[in-house]
């Protein structure tokens, strides 16, 4: 049955590859665009209002190309953009026109690092460099919070990266301008053999949240993301100061309480200040050496909880700001099924949710060419009462060639010290990776992983790999993803999603967007399919899946309708007992269907509502999603969700089991610099209540007060077992 269906969905595929429109995808232009900047005479005061002599001189770009909600045609929401130097910055200034003026905005709170999707927004991506695959992306919304990342090869981000920038916006009844003030020294460039005139290459994208539009600067086809900088325009004309010192440091002073009890029986009880501090010494445009000592990650987001039902591991993200920044030069960063590398296993007393574990000092050094990258990363955990101090090391090479095209080498290391309180001996991993990108054209896109892992606790030597090919274009998606991990695969600072397994998931949708249809803005209908067997025995069969979604369906306000339907083999036989259901080994087949919708998320009122139904091993589950969320202005948002699963009749014992998930969020903003932010959640299932309190004050750029409360309490032991932790936090940065 499930060759027949495969069978099915290729024939599919390929009649889907005979429908290309070759003007869908148009190629990069054979020379950028270029845009002179001009260097202000005067001084720019950076509030919003662009009102200076020299941006009335400047020249105007406004040229832009929409991408959504069709490609090409008249840009509704015009904008017009400026650029200006000085002697230490580069200067955005942009004018977003809207003839709605502020009613038409829609934005919904003020935090930094916001969503793409719910958010009026402008933003710009360079390439200081001139890279062709690397950018940093800087947005704003029409209140000003700051939105910045690094971008790889047009489809991988770091969110987590954040640099010294400022930018202000003012609302007016014609729109909202906006100014930015990016430091030369934020930019790493590069200067030429003779003089100090450089080129920088960019593009720019406006979105317009109310009619889901969006335009570029250059012309970007609709399939790939605003930073395919190969389509990038260039800033010329620009007399760029000479490279500085160029280092950025970043001490903290901290206080912080715990106590933990049983009942009301006091446990223990931490009460210590404690200092570090971070630096950034850009050495030259190409290479960057971090240090952090005594590193702290105190207002870093707590992890959400989560009911496992899968036989999979489950991937939770990085959230550590040193972690994060420049993670995506890591192999494997871009999926989250065999990661060689994955720094939340640094840092914590054991496995993945642990109980963390000190740092006590950490390296990274990054230098990037236009032909290479070389990274490298060391960090020395210190010793706790539950584990021993180790050493994490990793080394990166890239190398770029072609036109988008890249092969790379990583090696990563982690050396356990001895512990004789635990009985544990001192021992190593060690895994090796190859690993690279194809682009044979801008559509097609070809991604290979092969690693091995060597192991001295076990000493066993095991094998990773993945292969990935897939062709995005306006009209239709498809591609095959196969990967192998064997049993004795164990990257001990990486991330596997499961061990002995073969998997293969080809699929593909057609995106259709009908002319005469005005309430519909996109359906995409399509089929994955998913199979895993053994990597030690091919011949044995673990799990099958087909996800079948004839209705994936964004409306004219971009709200969303998918029904779909994931009938499923599954071949039980090891132990598992998902939330304690003890499953018997052997052959089951069930279908089950969802249907899942939401409202225009960037409404004051919004909501989604999904119900996941149908049969279960030898029972039955029900699963409802819900969540609402209300934003009467942008300095308040309430978002409240809900979980409840229905299990019946499964396993051995044909056990019933409900479980419910309940999480409230309510943030609250003087401006994007002042924000307090509470978050609470309960899990039934192991009776567990969980609060997280965050005040942040960026009293300056990149420079902030912190004030976080945590409180977690669990019901489910006799007596009642709870943790409290308050800590202050006080950073302060210097660029030099």
């Amino acid at each position: 049955m499930y060759r027949i269906l495969l069978c099915i969905l290729l024939v599919n595929v390929n009649w889907l590859g005979a429908q290309e429109n070759e003007e869908d995808n148009f190629p990069p232009p054979d020379q950028p665009f270029e845009v002179k900047v001009s260097k202000a005479v005067g001084e720019i005061k950076l509030d919003g209002s662009l009102d200076e002599a020299d941006w009335e001189q400047a020249i105007v770009t406004d040229d832009f190309f929409r991408t959504e909600p069709r490609q090409g045609g008249t840009v509704r929401y015009r904008t017009e953009v400026r650029f200006l130097y000085d002697d230490k910055n580069l200067y955005v200034g942009a004018f977003c026109k809207d003839s709605v003026g502020l009613e038409g905005i829609r934005i919904q709170d003020l935090r930094r690092d916001f969503s793409w999707g719910v958010n009026d927004l402008f933003g710009v991506a360079l390439d200081p460099q001139n890279l062709k695959q690397y950018a940093q992306g800087f947005q704003t919304t029409p209140y000003g919070n700051q939105r910045d990342f690094q971008n790889f090869n047009g489809n991988n981000f770091d969110t987590g990266w954040n640099t010294l920038w400022r930018v202000r916006t003012k609302r007016t009844a014609n729109g909202y301008t906006v100014e930015m003030g990016i430091p030369f020294k934020s930019l790493r460039y590069n200067l030429p053999e003779e003089g100090n005139a450089i080129e920088l290459g960019f593009t720019l994208v406006r979105y317009a949240r109310r009619d889901i539009e969006v335009s570029t600067y250059p012309a970007i086809p609709q399939s790939f993301t605003p930073y395919r900088m190969t389509y990038a325009a260039k800033l010329v004309g620009i007399q760029a100061p000479p490279p500085s010192t160029n280092i950025r440091v970043e001490p903290y002073a901290l206080y912080q309480y715990d106590e933990n009890k049983e009942g009301d029986i006091l446990i223990d009880r931490l009460n210590e200040p404690k200092v570090g501090f971070d630096t950034k010494w850009a050495v030259n445009p190409k290479t960057v050496l971090d240090l952090t000592i005594n590193t702290d990650f105190a207002q870093a987001d707590v992890d959400r909880a989560v009911n496992n039902l899968e036989r999979f591991n489950i991937f939770f993200p990085e959230r550590r700001q040193f972690f994060l920044e420049n993670s995506g030069i890591w192999a494997g960063g871009l999926q989250q099924s065999i990661r060689p590398f994955f720094s939340r296993r640094i840092g914590l007393q054991g496995e993945f949710n642990a109980i963390p574990a000190p740092i006590d000092v950490g390296a990274r050094f990054t230098q990037r060419t236009e032909g290479n990258a070389l990274a490298a990363l060391f960090v020395r955990q210190r010793e706790t009462e539950n584990s021993a101090g180790a050493n994490f090391g990793v080394l990166r090479y890239l190398k770029n060639y072609g036109r988008e095209n890249n092969i790379g080498l990583m090696v990563t290391h982690r050396l356990d010290d001895s512990y004789s309180e635990l009985g544990l001996e001192s021992n190593n991993n060690t895994t090796i990776t190859l690993d690279g990108q194809i682009r044979p054209a801008s559509q097609w896109d070809i991604q290979y992983l092969l690693s091995t892992s060597i192991d001295e606790l076990s000493g066993e030597t095991g094998y990773a790999g993945r292969i990935f090919v897939g062709n995005d274009s306006n009209k239709y998606y498809y591609g095959w993803v196969t990967e192998y991990t064997d049993a004795n695969y164990n990257p001990r600072m990486g991330f596997v999603r499961q061990n002995d397994v073969i998997r293969h998931n080809p699929g593909g949708y057609y995106i259709w967007r009908p002319k005469k249809i005005d309430w519909i803005r996109r359906w995409d209908p399509g089929v994955f399919a998913n199979y895993n067997h053994d990597a030690t025995d091919p011949s044995s069969f673990q799990q099958a899946s087909l996800y079948i979604f004839p209705v994936f369906t964004w409306f004219k306000d971009n709200s969303f309708l998918e029904i779909s339907t994931t009938p499923t083999w599954q071949n039980i036989n090891f132990d598992f007992a998902p939330l304690g259901l003890e499953i018997e080994q052997d052959r089951y087949f069930y279908t089950r269907y969802l249907v899942q919708f939401n409202t225009d998320l960037s409404k004051k009122w919004s909501g989604d509502i999904g119900l996941d139904f149908g049969d279960f091993y030898n029972g039955s589950r029900t699963t409802i999603n819900a969540a609402a969320r209300f934003a009467p202005i942008p300095h308040t948002t309430l978002t409240l969700n809900y979980e409840h699963n229905d299990i019946k009749g499964v396993g051995l014992m044909e056990e019933d089991l409900k479980t419910d998930l309940y999480t409230a969020n309510l943030r609250l903003a003087l401006n994007p610099r002042v924000q307090l932010s509470s978050f609470y959640q309960y899990n039934s299932f192991n009776e567990q209540g969980r609060w997280n309190i965050r005040f942040s004050w960026e009293y300056m750029p990149l420079s902030f007060i912190y004030l976080v409360f945590n409180d977690t309490t669990t019901d489910i032991f006799d007596p009642v077992q709870s943790s409290s932790q308050f800590i202050s936090k006080i950073t302060l940065l210097k660029q030099f």
